[in-house]
């Protein structure tokens, strides 16, 4: 097939250049993500959460922006929002592309939401010029960062067929479990599993996503090849001490949770940097919270990533070793729950070479390969089918802020990239029939 853009000719190194088209559908992507930050459940800042009111008012929005570009829309069972450009016979295999449209509290406006964007207009692009050995299905998935249930990756688990019915006993923070949650959504939790796609059918998984760390930026490139997806694990951590009263408890005769919390959070980054593995306490509390009174209870989280699972279990090994020794030192039990458990994914190179040529087209000479420490509904896909991912500059590195940023240049330049890939697939594919 005809690429969206050529390669560059000359021996000198080109400038990136997107096309005509990706000037203009970039336009659009940038403005719609403008509107999809304005749909959130607080006031002034951007948190949009699963099976909320406003989990149904993206969706409503996307759909119609995903029929416009011509893609039959459907809702699954889990709450994903899908659109599919259909291939001439109905028996014929699909290639996925997507993200999600989920946030986390006070979120910026281009996590997840500008590669499901681009999902939409590559299919619309590729529509238009010719058929395809595939269907093109565009998933816009619904849970991808954990913020209401406090597990990742709900829809896409959903899709890739491996639901855990323990899931649905999991509350928000107003008690809320999830299987009440899918009722009021109107969903069925008996027909959860109706949401999973057959391996058999599938080519493959692409995603675009914004990098969520500075690489691409310190390298002067606007996009990048991921090789792998970070292994992770998440625990929630008590403490348990004892309650007592500030003034009339001498040092000597106090077990305060809380001092013992802060020394086991410092001891996650002092382990982590010796193992180069990412360790973060996001979240801590504390009872019973008086100014007079030695904590009795602090609680805690720990997100633990690393590039291999091994190397990443052992570094919690040691984590839990400093635990037990805080806790010894300070007569305080410091017991963690795992709540999350992720492999790492590593990208199929079939996959990657296809992204590569993509970067290629858009007059990129060495297109930067870079492993991610972030998660991605990629991870949950991995496990039926092969995946890779386009990664685009996000201007220091900073996401999960509303800070966050990608311009509308490098999303044009990422949405030829996204285009010759899709066909470069169906060119390897051609060519092994």
């Amino acid at each position: 097939m005809t690429p969206a853009t050529g390669p560059a000719t000359t021996d000198a190194p080109a400038t990136p250049t997107a096309s005509a088209r990706a000037i203009a559908d970039a336009a659009t992507i940038v403005r719609w993500c403008d509107t999809l930050a304005a749909v959130s459940q607080d006031d002034g800042r951007t948190t949009r959460v699963y099976l909320s009111p406003e989990h149904a008012r993206v969706n409503a929005m996307v759909a119609e922006w995903m029929q416009d570009a011509g893609l039959r829309t459907w809702q699954d069972a889990a709450g994903n929002l899908h659109g599919i450009v259909d291939a001439a016979t109905p028996d014929a295999p699909v290639l996925l592309l997507g993200s999600h449209l989920d946030t986390v509290v006070d979120a910026g406006r281009y996590d997840g939401v500008v590669g499901v964007l681009m999902a939409i207009r590559t299919a619309a692009r590729l529509a238009a010029s010719g058929p395809l050995p595939f269907a093109l299905q565009v998933i816009a998935f619904s849970d991808e960062e954990g913020t209401r249930f406090g597990k990742a990756l709900l829809g896409s688990s959903a899709v890739a067929g491996v639901w855990d019915d323990a899931w649905w006993d999991l509350e928000d923070g107003d008690g809320t479990t999830l299987r009440q949650a899918f009722t009021d959504f109107g969903l069925d939790p008996a027909r959860v599993g109706e949401a999973a796609l057959p391996p058999e059918r599938l080519v493959g998984y692409l995603e675009a996503h914004i990098e969520q760390g500075p690489s691409l930026e310190q390298a002067g490139q606007a996009l990048g090849v991921v090789t792998s997806i970070a292994s992770a694990r998440r625990f929630s951590v008590e403490a348990v001490g004892e309650a007592r009263h500030a003034g009339g408890t001498p040092y000597e005769r106090r077990h305060d949770a809380l001092l013992a919390a802060a020394e086991a959070a410092l001891a996650v980054e002092r382990i982590c940097r010796a193992e180069q593995h990412v360790g973060t306490v996001g979240t801590m509390s504390v009872e019973p919270g008086a100014v007079n009174v030695v904590p009795g209870l602090a609680r805690f989280s720990v997100d633990l990533r690393g590039e291999f699972d091994e190397g990443r279990d052992r570094v919690w090994e040691s984590i839990t070793a400093a635990f037990d020794e805080i806790g010894a030192r300070r007569g305080v039990t410091v017991s963690p729950t795992e709540v999350h458990r992720a492999p790492a994914v590593f990208c199929a190179p079939a996959l990657m070479d296809a992204v590569r040529a993509g970067i290629a087209a858009t007059g990129e000479v060495a297109p930067v390969e870079l492993f991610s420490r972030a998660g991605h509904d990629a991870m949950s896909l991995g496990l039926v089918t092969d995946v890779a991912m386009l990664f685009l500059r996000n201007p220091d590195g900073i996401s999960h802020h509303p800070d966050e940023f990608v311009s509308e240049d490098d999303v044009a330049l990422g949405l030829d990239a996204l285009a010759v890939a899709v066909e470069r697939i169906a060119d390897d594919r051609a060519e092994t029939r």
